[in-house]
Parts: structure tokens; C-alpha cells; sequence
């Protein structure tokens, strides 16, 4: 008997399942697969955006190699510079003045972190001028004593571009009560708004001169020093070169060591939530397995004759292999398409159920991050779609097992 049998067979059992109790537990698994596929996809391409803002974000405003010296301070920042740059894959170098403090505008209190840049050379290094929803970044150097707030900072504040904060740090001079903290008033020149509540809520950037004036820095001396590195996975590869060349003087990180907590738990949720999520196509492949065993039971005349026709075991064994394959391709194909579909259509999705149900889904005071992303990558569908016909190959074995192991004899003795 030619193999081509098998497949003929597989499709006319698939195709006669119409309104029959075993076509119910087909249509379930095939849902199940469906549905099992299309959350794996979905939810690892959100995990996957998420990941992606967030190394953005975090690039974007702290730069990916920062350099600073073992006193908390580089006299010799020009030279650190110079000597970065000559490895290629440094791109700019952005001098910084780094303090604390707290910023007060009509009996409203926040702590902030101030920068103190040059924003001609912010601009090759952070994305902040890209960020700026009011003002703009250059303002710094037309206006002394200028400020530029987050736009969570400056709502919690209640100010805006044009007003005038008073920002305390505490390195001030010591008198007989103790130290004496430093005021100054600013004129908020600019909001910036990086999407990251980590820092909207908590950060603003002032002029270099004016942030080592405030926090008593001697001239020329800077807090560190940021690093433009385009390709941001060879960061760690700059940071070992520099420590070489800077001979052990100053303390050189990437924005992955730095970072590791955050992205080492992000790496941990998604094989926890594949992990979780492909049990719900291991579910769908079980009722593979019953529909699959019901079709047997009802098909046994049939698989007899074949038998006797001197058809081979593995024949047999095929036509229901192949006959769940269909199930599981169909579903899996299918839920990749509305996986995909979904993923790419996410955020408008949230949107929509936040307007409907007035809840917000992901609020960025939890998530960091003000949007949903999603990013899809080929790797991760492809990896879901063998997993799962994986494991509906599987489901296939023990029904196809059984319909070879039948004893013709016995079954036509009964019929």
C-alpha cells in the first residue's frame, strides 16, 4: 500500500469529525492552542519592549560607560576624555557635577538630583534635548542660575517654565549651630519629560559652572564623566578597555553592571512567564491526546481492514500522527498570526480598555515607563512555534501507539 495513504486518511478522519462529540474535544484543543500561542506571543513581545524602553531610557539619560573618580571627583577630566576616545566605538564624552538636595516652590518639597551639564556636549551623549517638552536645553548657558525639571518633579512642585524654585543642598559652610546648608533661587528654563518615572519625578539638570559653584567643587573639577557608546552591548567591553588605560585611577561602569538587578530580574520574568504560558499548550496537546484516543476507539473497523489490507504498523501510526499535526498546526498558526497582531497593537488595546474601564493598567509610578511597548522578535516565534509543535508531536505518539497495537482479528470478530 503506497505511504501517501496516511496522509489521505489523516484528512478524511479530520474532515468526518463534523458534529460529533470528538469534534467538540478537537475544536477545545485547537482553542486551546490558539489561545496558549497567541499569550505566549503577546506577552514576551510586551516583556520584550518593556526591556527595550528601558535600556533606552536608562542609555538615553546616564549615558552607557560612566566614569568617576575614587574621591568623587576628576580634576583631570580632559585627560580621562582624550583617552577614551581613542578607542573607536566611543562616540562622544559629556563632563558632569553630580549633587543632591531638595527643591522647594511655594511650601511644595521634593528631593532632587542634580547634574550640572554642558548642554552643547549633552547633546552627543544623553537624549535629553530630544525629551524637552518645554523650554529647551541651551537655555542653561543664556540664563544664569537656570534649571531644567522633570515633568513629574515639576507637577509635584506645581511649577513651570518661567517660575522660580529654591533648591537647598546640603554641603554648606560650618558655623557654631553646625553646617549651614546652601540656598539658591533658580528660573525653571525647561521640562523634560523621558517617559521614566525614575527619573521625571526625581531629576534635574542645571549649567556645569553653576553646579560646581553650588556644591563647592574647585575649578575645572567635574563628578565624572558620561560616555556616548553606540553599541550599547560592547559597553562592558569599553569599560575593561578604560580601566586598562586609566590605570586603576578611576572607577569605570557600564549601564549593564549597573543595571544587572533590573535586567537579571526582567530575564527571570520572561522564562517564568514562558514557562507558565506553554503549559497552557501543553493543556491544548492533552486534549489532543483525547480526541486523537476517542478517534481510535470509533475508527477501529477501519484501522482492522487496513490491517488485513496488509497495511504496515507504521502506516497505521501515521494517519493519526498526521491527523493531529493538522489540529496542531492550525492552531499554532493561527495563534502566531493573532499573537502578532496583538503585540503589535497593544498599547491601543490598553488604552482602550483604560477608557472603557477607567483602570489603568500599567500606572508609570509602578512600571517606570508612561506607555505599554511591545517589541516582536522572529527568534521568540519561532522558538514558541516549535515548542509548541513540540509538544502536539508528542500528544500525537500515544493515540497513534495505540491504534497500531489493535488486533485485527479480534476487533473483526466483534463487528
Amino acid at each position: 500500500m503506497p505511504r501517501s495513504i496516511a496522509p489521505v486518511l489523516a484528512w478524511r478522519y479530520f474532515r468526518g469529525q463534523r458534529r460529533s462529540f470528538v469534534s467538540l474535544v478537537g475544536a477545545l484543543a485547537t482553542l486551546g492552542l490558539v489561545v496558549g500561542v497567541a499569550a505566549l506571543v503577546t506577552v514576551l513581545s510586551v516583556m520584550n519592549g518593556y526591556e527595550r524602553t528601558m535600556r533606552r531610557r536608562i542609555v538615553g539619560m546616564t549615558a552607557a560607560v560612566n566614569v568617576v573618580g575614587f574621591h568623587q571627583h576628576i580634576a583631570r577630566w580632559p585627560h580621562v576624555a582624550a583617552v577614551a576616545r581613542g578607542n573607536p566605538l566611543v562616540r562622544g564624552a559629556l563632563p558632569y557635577v553630580l549633587g543632591q538636595g531638595m527643591l522647594s516652590y511655594h511650601g511644595a518639597i521634593a528631593g532632587v538630583r542634580v547634574e550640572g551639564v554642558d548642554p552643547a556636549r549633552a547633546r552627543a551623549v544623553l537624549d535629553l534635548g530630544r525629551h524637552m517638552i518645554a523650554g529647551r536645553l541651551g537655555a542653561l548657558d543664556r540664563h544664569p542660575w537656570g534649571i531644567v525639571l522633570g515633568k513629574d518633579l515639576a507637577l509635584a512642585l506645581g511649577v513651570w517654565t518661567g517660575g522660580h524654585v529654591v533648591l537647598l543642598v546640603p554641603a554648606g559652610l560650618v558655623g557654631p549651630f553646625g553646617v549651614i546648608p546652601r540656598l539658591r533661587t533658580f528660573r525653571v528654563v525647561g521640562v523634560f519629560d523621558a517617559g521614566d518615572y525614575a527619573y521625571d519625578a526625581t531629576m534635574a539638570f542645571t549649567s556645569q559652572h553653576d553646579a560646581r559653584v553650588l556644591f563647592g567643587l574647585p575649578p575645572g573639577t567635574v563628578s565624572g564623566v558620561r560616555l556616548a557608546v553606540p553599541r550599547l552591548m560592547r559597553a562592558p567591553a569599553v569599560a575593561r578597555w578604560l580601566v586598562r588605560r586609566l590605570h586603576g585611577d578611576y572607577y569605570v561602569s557600564d549601564w549593564i553592571y549597573a543595571h544587572r538587578h533590573l535586567f537579571k530580574a526582567i530575564a527571570i520574568e520572561k522564562l517564568t512567564m514562558f514557562t507558565i504560558l506553554l503549559l497552557i499548550v501543553a493543556v491544548a496537546a492533552f486534549n489532543i491526546v483525547a480526541s486523537l484516543v476517542m478517534v481510535v476507539t470509533d475508527k477501529q473497523g477501519d484501522i482492522a481492514i487496513l490491517r488485513t489490507l496488509g497495511t504496515r504498523t507504521r502506516t497505521v501510526m501515521g494517519v493519526f500522527v498526521v491527523q493531529g499535526m493538522i489540529v496542531g498546526v492550525f492552531g499554532i498558526g493561527l495563534g502566531l498570526f493573532l499573537g502578532v497582531l496583538l503585540a503589535h497593537n497593544v498599547e491601543p488595546v490598553v488604552l482602550f480598555l483604560k477608557n472603557v474601564f477607567g483602570v489603568d493598567l500599567f500606572p508609570s509610578r509602578i512600571y517606570q515607563i508612561g506607555t505599554l511597548p511591545s517589541h516582536v522578535e522572529t527568534r521568540q516565534v519561532v522558538t514558541v512555534a516549535v515548542a509548541a509543535l513540540g509538544l502536539t508531536f508528542l500528544a500525537t505518539l500515544y493515540p497513534a501507539w495505540r491504534a497500531s497495537r489493535l488486533v485485527p482479528v479480534e476487533i473483526l470478530r466483534h463487528e
